[in-house]
């Protein structure tokens, strides 16, 4: 540890600084800013030259706390006895002050006030106010009424990331924080979550020989396009300070796009190697997601971040620079999420008709515009299929769902149950009517159409298109089936 400095600030913070009166032995005081000076003036004042400081009695007591602290942002730089040290200069004023709105008059106006006083300048150019936090009972915590857990405790239990993270989920920029103990086990979760990631990404056997297949290049190109979205997002933000925005927005990005859908895409099959351009390409991920996530978790990111590439001497992930968002393919994104219900959509038929994940099936769609060909490597690796079909008619006894309005059909090798097709079907055409209706009430009404925006507009038509579509589809298939 190197520059270490004596801590004093923290005593005129918190017990406020020392009245600087001195009594003389016979009465009388003085008051000086140094006890050299003190030293001089009770001298000059009692007429006695031989006066040491040891007869001297300087006040116990000390100021208001409230007045110490206000001269914060100017004393922690030793900008009141020397106004023009390099230090003062150099970090005078600062960016931002992070404190709590209950102290807004008794401390933050105050620093304003000192700041223009001392230094003709205001002291921080914004201050971001946290809330206060409050148990379940939505009670401030304190000592005095013990509803505050230890945050020792509670770091040996979840870990220190995870205590971080499970403050950050219950907090939002100008609210109290409600917080509660099963948020930490939350945030160790998510600390797991990111270990069982390292261990996966970093214990796949790589074949330098294989050529990377087409839906690992697709799941590549997806990703990369779905973190610099999110990379966007969170830098915006960052910018207006809603920081529990950015960690929900990481925590979706690794735990649902990263983790639920990327991995599993170019995981290889068990007991076979992986491809070297795919394994170079989601280390790559892995690393940038650690620098994101480093503000908030910085200790299990660190660690991982060490172990997932060579680094040098003196490397750290602090240093390191994650850069600016780059462009992201909006349209491929579109088609991936579609893509991603139509897996969704296969795997509800498998819980739904008991096939177990390792019997293969086929798939049938009647191509449209919403029908993208090109992702269909993802959906069979995806979804365990041996074939996907493009064909013209309905088939009237397979397992049928429809994504947008695209309808895909899973032949049944068995009979299926009519009766409860029917049932199903019947309840899905009821929910649909009941939502065209509502998008219809909207449509119809002439002042929505006229003062709400056109995108907003466009969004309920294209809801509409896509429930008539749906509406029509079910319709059909009740009536073949019915005959």
């Amino acid at each position: 540890m190197e520059n270490i400095k004596d801590w004093c600030i923290s005593r005129q913070l918190w017990w406020g600084q020392r009245i600087p009166a001195y009594y003389l032995p016979k009465g009388g005081f003085v008051v000086a800013e140094t006890a050299e000076e003190a030293l001089e003036l009770a001298r000059a004042k009692s007429g006695n030259a031989e006066l040491q400081m040891e007869d001297l009695r300087q006040d116990e007591d000390v100021l208001d706390t409230w007045f110490s602290s206000w001269l914060w942002p100017i004393s922690v730089f030793d900008g009141i006895r020397n106004p023009e040290n390099e230090e003062i200069k150099y970090y005078y004023p600062t960016n931002d002050l992070i404190t709590g709105p209950d102290i807004i008059f008794f401390w933050v106006a105050r620093m304003i006030m000192a700041g223009y006083e001392w230094r003709n300048d205001r002291p921080f150019k914004h201050v971001y106010f946290t809330g206060i936090v409050r148990d379940k009972l939505g009670r401030k915590m304190s000592k005095q009424l013990g509803n505050s857990p230890d945050p020792l405790d509670l770091i040996a239990q979840y870990g220190a990331d995870g205590v971080r993270v499970a403050l950050m989920l219950c907090t939002s920029a100008g609210n109290d924080l409600m917080f509660d103990e099963s948020l930490c086990e939350q945030g160790r979760n998510f600390c797991n979550k990111i270990w069982n990631a390292y261990r996966l990404v970093t214990g796949w056997e790589v074949d330098d020989t294989l050529a990377q297949a087409d839906h690992c290049q697709k799941a590549v190109a997806w990703f990369e396009s779905t973190f610099n979205k999110a990379h966007k997002e969170i830098e915006e933000h960052f910018e207006a300070y809603r920081i529990s925005d950015a960690m929900m927005t990481l925590y979706r990005l690794f735990w649902d796009d990263f983790s639920g859908w990327y991995l599993e895409m170019v995981k290889p099959a068990y007991g076979s190697p992986a491809d070297k351009a795919t394994v170079e390409a989601t280390k790559h991920f892995f690393e940038r997601l650690m620098q994101l996530l480093h503000p908030f978790m910085p200790f299990v990111t660190e660690e991982l971040w060490q172990h997932v590439a060579e680094r040098k001497e003196g490397e750290s992930i602090m240093l390191s620079l994650s850069g600016a968002p780059k462009a992201y393919d909006e349209k491929m994104l579109a088609e991936v999420d579609l893509t991603r219900e139509v897996v969704s959509g296969i795997r509800n038929i498998r819980a739904q008709k008991n096939i177990p994940n390792k019997e293969k099936v086929s798939l049938e769609v009647i191509a449209d515009e919403n029908y993208y060909p090109a992702y269909n490597s993802l959906v069979v690796k995806m979804a365990g299929l041996e074939s996907i079909t493009e064909v013209k008619e309905k088939n009237p006894t397979a397992a049928a769902f429809i994504v947008k309005t695209t309808q895909y059909f899973v032949p049944m090798s068995a009979n299926i149950n009519v009766e409860e097709e029917l049932e199903k079907m019947a309840k899905e055409l009821a929910y649909f009517e009941g939502f065209l209706r509502t998008v219809m009430g909207k449509l119809s009404n002439e002042r929505f159409v006229a003062n709400a925006p056109a995108a907003v507009v466009e969004n309920e038509k294209n809801k509409q298109r896509d429930a008539e579509a749906k509406i029509a589809a079910l319709k059909e298939r009740i009536a073949a089936l019915k005959n």
